[in-house]
């Protein structure tokens, strides 16, 4: 079931990417980062809501709820470069280059997560930066 979530969430990305562009056009992206953080605030909380998990958030220890702050924290400074990035330049470029973030997992995974490394991770890490270059060229 991962995989078609996976699937999901980059068709989903995709979109965003093109709506946001849309968007984006004659307003400051920090503006239209803030628009766009509201509304997954909300989606995110109703779907906590209706699920009936909002008894979940007892269950947060401080390690939990001081990774999530990161992420948090590193999300919306990547929608803020990606929507500043956004406004001035073509999505079809910026996308490509704000999807190296998969590289950056494989580093950053490697690295600080243990995880194991073989060659299929190596060349499929190298044909994702390859093709990234050929797009923006």
């Amino acid at each position: 079931m991962w995989k078609l979530y996976a699937i999901l969430s980059a068709v989903f990305a995709a979109l965003t990417a093109i709506l946001a562009k849309v968007g984006v056009k004659g307003i400051s992206g920090n503006v239209a980062t803030a628009i766009r953080t509201v509304i997954v605030l909300f989606m995110a909380w109703g779907i906590v809501l209706l699920s009936g998990e909002l008894g979940n958030v007892k269950e947060i220890s401080k390690r939990n709820l001081f990774f999530l702050i990161a992420s948090g924290v590193a999300t919306g400074l990547s929608w803020i470069f990606y929507f500043r990035a956004l406004e001035t330049g073509p999505v079809s470029k910026v996308a490509p280059i704000d999807k190296l973030s998969i590289v950056f997992v494989i580093l950053f995974s490697l690295v600080l997560l243990k995880e194991p490394f073989d060659l299929k991770l190596l060349i499929g890490g190298a044909l994702i930066v390859a093709g990234t270059f050929v797009l923006i060229m």
